[in-house]
Formats: C-alpha cells, sequence, structure tokens
C-alpha cells in the first residue's frame, strides 16, 4: 500500500464506521486531520463555539439515531478538558461516543510542550477506553476497537489519542483491517426468565419502572404492561421508553415526588418490573419510592442490579432481548388481566386530569402558566419530532406536563445532570434528523451556557428552535433555597437581553404571550420558520411560581431524613427569616 500519513488513515477508518459527523474546533494538534476531514465524503466535520457544546451535539446523534455514533475531533488538553462535561453525561447516561484528541509530539526529545498533560487521567472518570497510538498501522484497527468499546456492552465514550507527528507524516502500511461489527447480545438464561414470569403473574397489583435501557423495547412493554394491567412509570431519562398517551403510563417515577397518577398507581403494589434502570437519585424522588420485595429488575450492567434495592430476581441482558422473552413466557401462562388494566387505566386517566385542572386554575398574570404551553407545544408537535431539555426547573414541568410519544423523542441531562445541555442537543438532533422538526427547551441560566451554539446551527444550515423559559433565575434551586433558607443567594441572574442574543447569532426572535391561541399560532409560526432553515429564539415569560411535585417532593423526602435537630433547625431558621422579612 502507499505511504499514508496517520490523518488519512484515521479518516479511512472513520468513514468505515456509522460516524456522520465530527464536531470540534481545529488547532495545530488536528489540523492535518481536519484537512482530510474537508475532504472526506462520508463524514462531515461540524465547528463549534465550545468543545463542550460539541459534546453534547455528539450525546444527541447517539440518542436519537442509534444507529450511528456521534464523534468528536479535538486538540489535546484543553479541548478535551472542556468536553468533559458532555463526555460525562453520555459516560453516565451510557451513550457511546466517540472522541478522536491530538497528541503531542512524540518525535522529538523536549518537554512542556504545547497541551502536554497526561488525558488518559485526565479523561479515565469518564470514558469506557483510552488508546494512545504510537505506529500508523495501529491507528484503523485502534478506531475499530474503540468504536465497539463504545457501543458493546453499557454504551459510553471512549478517546483515541493521536499524536501530531503520527497524523502529519506519512509511513508504510499494510492494507487496513475490514470492520467487523460486535457479536449481538446474549439470550438470558430461560430458567431466570421463567422464574420472573411467575413473580409478575402471580402477584395482585404490579407495576413496572423502565429507563432508558428499555428505549429500544417499546412495543414488547405495552403488551407486557397491558397483560399484567400494570401502571408504568419512567425515569427521567426514560421518559421516551413508553408512550405518554397509552393509558396505563402514570409518569417520571412512584415517589410522594412524582405526581398524583403515578403515586396513586404504585401505592399498593406488590411487585415491581425494573427495566433499564438503576433506581438512581431523580427518578426515585432522592430515593424516596418504596420498592416492594417481589422485584424482577433486569439491567444490560450486571453491577447496578439490586444494588439500591434488592432484587427476588436479576437478569443482567438487554432489553431488546429479554423483554420479548419474558413476553413470550407471560403469554404461555395465559396471563391476561383486562379488569385490573381498564380500573388502573381510568384511574390514572381521571387523576392525571385532575392534576393537570390544578395547573390550568393557577393564575400566571401577564407570564405564561406551563401548563398551556406544553399543551401548546404538543398541539404544534408530530409525534416523531425531537424535544430537547435541559438541566433545571423546566425539566420537572416537561417531564409532568408534556406527553412524550415516540421513543428517543425526548433527550435529558440526567446522572451527571450538566446545564447547557439542551441547545448543542437540538444543534446535534437536527443535524441527525433534518428531516424532523426539533425544539430545545432550556432555562435562561443554562441557555447561557451554551446557546451561541446556535451560530454552529445557523452556520450548519439547520433549523431549530430554542424556547428560552425566561424568569431571571436559577429557578430549580432558588426554589430549594426558600424553604430552608428563604433567601436567594447567587441564584438571580438579573435581566437577559434575549432579543439582542438572538440578534447576535442570526437568529429569529419572538416573544410569547400567555393566551392559548397565541402560544399556539406563535409557536406553529416558529417551527414553520425553523422548517425553512432558520434558527428561532422564543423567549418565553414563564410564570415558576407553583412549584413542580417534583420539587415540593423532594425537598419533603430529603427534610425528613435529616436528624431532628437538624430538621427543627432548618424550618426555624426559615422561619424566623419569614417573619423578620
Amino acid at each position: 500500500m502507499p505511504k499514508k500519513s496517520g490523518a488519512w488513515l484515521i479518516r479511512y477508518a472513520l468513514e468505515q464506521l456509522p460516524v456522520p459527523f465530527t464536531f470540534g474546533i481545529p488547532g495545530v494538534h488536528v489540523t492535518e486531520l481536519y484537512d482530510e476531514l474537508g475532504r472526506s465524503e462520508r463524514v462531515r466535520p461540524v465547528l463549534v463555539t465550545h468543545e463542550g457544546g460539541g459534546a453534547f451535539m455528539a450525546d444527541a446523534v447517539s440518542r436519537v439515531a442509534p444507529e450511528r455514533i456521534g464523534a468528536l475531533a479535538i486538540v489535546p488538553a484543553a479541548g478535551a478538558a472542556l468536553a468533559m462535561g458532555g463526555m460525562g453525561e453520555a459516560y453516565l447516561a451510557g451513550v457511546p461516543m466517540l472522541v478522536i484528541s491530538g497528541g503531542i509530539r512524540t518525535d522529538i526529545p523536549f518537554r512542556f510542550q504545547l497541551h502536554e498533560i497526561d488525558q488518559e487521567k485526565l479523561v479515565g472518570a469518564v470514558t469506557k477506553g483510552f488508546w494512545r497510538v504510537l505506529r500508523h498501522e495501529e491507528i484503523v484497527p485502534t478506531l475499530f476497537e474503540a468504536y465497539r468499546t463504545a457501543v458493546s456492552g453499557v454504551p459510553g465514550p471512549v478517546f483515541v489519542e493521536v499524536p501530531v507527528n503520527v497524523q502529519l507524516f506519512r509511513e508504510e502500511v499494510p492494507e487496513p483491517p475490514a470492520f467487523t461489527p460486535p457479536p449481538p447480545p446474549e439470550a438470558p438464561d430461560d430458567a431466570l426468565i421463567e422464574q420472573a414470569a411467575r413473580v409478575l403473574a402471580e402477584a395482585e397489583r404490579p407495576g413496572i419502572f423502565v429507563g432508558w435501557g428499555a428505549v429500544d423495547a417499546t412495543e414488547s412493554l405495552i403488551e407486557i404492561a397491558e397483560r399484567l394491567g400494570a401502571p408504568v412509570a419512567t425515569t427521567l431519562q426514560g421518559l421516551s421508553a413508553f408512550p405518554g398517551n397509552h393509558p396505563l403510563h402514570a409518569g417520571m417515577g412512584f415517589s410522594q415526588a412524582a405526581v398524583p397518577a403515578a403515586e396513586r398507581a404504585f401505592a399498593d403494589c406488590d411487585a415491581l418490573l425494573a427495566v433499564g434502570t438503576r433506581f438512581a437519585e431523580i427518578p426515585t424522588g432522592s430515593f424516596g419510592v418504596r420498592v416492594p420485595e417481589a422485584l424482577v429488575h433486569i439491567d444490560l450492567d450486571p453491577g447496578v442490579l439490586g444494588v439500591n434495592y434488592p432484587a427476588r430476581v436479576a437478569i443482567a441482558g438487554d432489553s431488546r432481548v429479554v423483554l420479548p422473552r419474558l413476553l413470550e413466557a407471560l403469554r404461555a401462562m395465559g396471563v391476561d388481566r383486562r379488569d385490573r388494566r381498564e380500573a388502573v387505566a381510568r384511574q390514572i386517566r381521571a387523576d392525571k386530569q385532575a392534576y393537570r385542572d390544578e395547573w390550568y386554575r393557577h393564575d400566571s398574570g401577564a407570564r405564561v402558566n406551563p401548563v398551556r404551553f406544553f399543551d401548546a407545544l404538543r398541539a404544534v408537535l408530530p409525534d416523531e419530532a425531537i424535544v430537547t431539555v435541559d438541566d433545571g426547573n423546566h425539566t420537572y414541568l416537561t417531564a409532568e406536563l408534556f406527553e412524550v410519544r415516540r421513543p428517543r423523542t425526548l433527550i435529558v441531562p440526567t446522572d451527571f445532570n450538566c446545564m447547557g445541555y439542551a441547545v448543542p442537543a437540538a444543534v446535534g438532533a437536527k443535524l441527525a434528523h433534518p428531516d424532523r422538526p426539533v425544539v430545545a427547551v432550556v432555562g435562561d441560566g443554562a441557555f447561557l451556557m451554551t446557546g451561541l451554539e446556535l451560530l454552529t446551527a445557523r452556520r450548519s444550515g439547520v433549523g431549530v428552535v430554542c424556547c428560552v423559559f425566561h424568569d431571571g433565575e436559577l429557578s430549580q434551586i432558588s426554589q430549594g433555597q426558600e424553604i430552608p433558607y428563604n433567601r436567594k443567594t447567587c441564584t438571580v441572574i438579573g435581566e437577559v437581553r434575549l432579543d439582542g442574543i438572538a440578534h447576535a447569532v442570526g437568529a429569529r426572535y419572538v416573544r410569547l404571550q400567555g393566551e392559548p391561541a397565541v402560544l399556539e399560532r406563535t409557536l406553529r409560526e416558529a417551527l414553520a420558520w425553523a422548517q425553512g432553515g432558520d434558527v428561532v429564539v422564543v423567549d418565553v415569560p414563564i410564570d415558576y411560581s407553583r412549584r413542580t411535585r417534583f420539587t415540593r417532593g423532594v425537598v419533603k423526602t430529603v427534610l425528613e431524613r435529616f436528624p431532628t435537630g437538624d430538621r427543627l433547625r432548618f424550618v426555624g431558621r426559615a422561619l424566623w427569616r419569614r417573619l423578620r422579612g
């Protein structure tokens, strides 16, 4: 084979993999790589405004287009450090990502080079694997191995460092190997499947709790729920794993931090099927759920089974393989509880409507009532539209008030809980699915972190709508401060001119008004602009005066866990400050 540069070999490897884009900012350690990517007909390099935004874009590509993988092309040290927020989000969420970084020169004897740092130590906590490639012939096999690692088992980010001299200079290399995909997931143990089916079939009031790990097994989940007559709750990340308009969908979580429909539906649950969830802090309402002893726990990661709550039956496996087998077992047992299914559905429907009625009765004055915003958004969006959400008070309003109907159509930061996710994620999602509407719902605090990535959207020619919930505070934390402290410290943002930011990035700007008909008409117009290729900033003067069930429930759960003396001290201090004004 003729001599090839390392950069050419990287490009060649990426073109054999399902890598549609690379996100990043060129620098001296990757200029040759970017020159090669600029000539590729299969991989499109995308310039971002910040490597952290690029990592969120790559994360979104992997989430909304599972047949592909999001990738970064970044400089070492500074680029890697700035991208770690997105890498950490993907790592804890089980999302594959391929990170390619330059490295310092290895062909000169000098120390203290630009960007010289041990990247393996730097990114070790947020990656599944790290490779430093020192020879040309190792590049293609290493990238193939890194990809297989990223998508196998529990998915996650992988990191490949290629020194700049290896990229720049040419060497003779053997014919690159052909790519071989990872093996399919293994089938579960038949005895465990039978045992799980028996536990669920014998229960009088079973429930189902699903996370992102079940997002590609929705059809099996629906039939299992219907046969058991079981209410279904989801994690925050798993909101699109089960359709929100299904009669048995109860809500996010089932603790006192959940909506009333979910808390009531699971109140007397005597068996629980949990799929693709680790029972982490957010969906359990700060570990405030009551989990029955008859727990069937299914997850791809054996290390999470039975950790927070003991499982009677623990199955380590892929939900796409395990759930169809479990469904077959339930069918063979003749399980079909129509009466319970109808009764549970009636109660969920009534409780959901009662909760929404409470929101409708809430007077938001001149500001936008959250339930009316989400009603309008749902009315103008097709079911296959993608909504990206950030971290903040708007996150839990979305979880409680927005109906998600299709798999992988709502993506949100969870356990890593990184602000600044929604805007760049919307850009990545729209690049992956240019034919589908994409809307970001983001708080003003999170928007200030990565809102300039709307410039990336405009430069890339993709139209997205960015709805900024605008109240001038970091409201999720400021509300959390009110109860124990009765004061707000470092959570008041002040006035932000969103129209000025929109103008700076070349976006259209519109401010919402609170009347329902106006909300729907304005959002429909914004979507039409975006479908025409425009970037749109929608200023939503949101009313946060009514707290979500999640905020109220978590505060209560956490305070109840405090030692009595400290609980009284916190409550007494807040009351004293309130009395003093």
